[in-house]
């Protein structure tokens, strides 16, 4: 996805409040910005880091910025907007390029959850076969070896998701669980069982009744980001 308008470099001084960061821009401007990402951020949100920022030209909004992406000291690029893993997942849905979830010419976008609260992020159907039900989460949580795991913070909506997918698969239908790894650190995903030791339990629980799982590392810069190759996953981060 190319970003409109193209993002604007600064440099993060600080994240706080969970939904706010203080970025000083190019022109020396201190800022306060909107910060899309709910969870820790952990090792993403490093004051003098340099990042980028997109800017809204909606009225009705309190802070015109949102912090898009940050850059690591080892140069490496994070994509800390949550959302935006959705929009990936569905552009590289829409052009076919991801192999596992191809040939499905109708895509819908959260769609209610058919036995219990929430929303799954898409649903597929073909004539030739079940609907597939497809839940997208966002990878930034990467550890020294290149490891990637997920939760970054506790989540039980994370964990309401794998319950509702495995519900899916006992129903007949098909049912897959998207890690979009906005990291290019990460070399393989994981399950992050210390965090949240519910969340792996339900994953792992989702895969033995047949949930499949993938992990798509993300093409992350600052004048487009791209859903690109497959990472290994694994719910244990101890399997090689």
């Amino acid at each position: 996805m190319v970003y409109e308008p193209e993002l604007r470099p600064g440099t993060l001084k600080r994240r706080y409040k969970r939904f706010l960061a203080d970025v000083v821009t190019a022109d020396g401007e201190l800022v306060t910005m909107h910060c899309p990402n709910t969870g820790a951020m952990t090792g993403c949100a490093e004051p003098d880091s340099r990042v980028w920022y997109s800017t809204s030209d909606n009225p009705k909004r309190k802070y015109a910025h949102s912090l898009e992406l940050v850059e690591t000291t080892g140069g490496e690029r994070i994509g800390i907007n949550s959302a935006f893993a959705n929009a990936l997942v569905g552009e590289a849905l829409a052009g076919d390029q991801i192999p596992e979830l191809s040939s499905y010419p109708e895509r819908a976008r959260e769609v209610p959850v058919p036995d219990g609260p929430g929303r799954f992020d898409f649903r597929l159907r073909s004539p030739e076969r079940p609907p597939c039900f497809v839940e997208v989460k966002s990878v930034t949580l990467c550890l020294d070896d290149g490891l990637g795991l997920f939760p970054d913070a506790r989540s039980e909506r994370a964990t309401r998701h794998a319950r509702a997918l495995q519900r899916r698969v006992r129903d007949g239908d098909r049912a897959v669980l998207v890690f979009c790894v906005q990291h290019t650190g990460i070399r393989r995903v994981s399950c992050a069982a210390e965090i949240d030791p519910d969340y792996a339990r339900a994953v792992r629980e989702a895969l033995d009744a047949g949930v499949e799982v993938l992990a798509y590392a993300a093409d992350v810069s600052p004048l487009a980001t791209r859903l690109g190759s497959r990472l290994p996953f694994t719910v244990d981060p101890q399997s090689p």
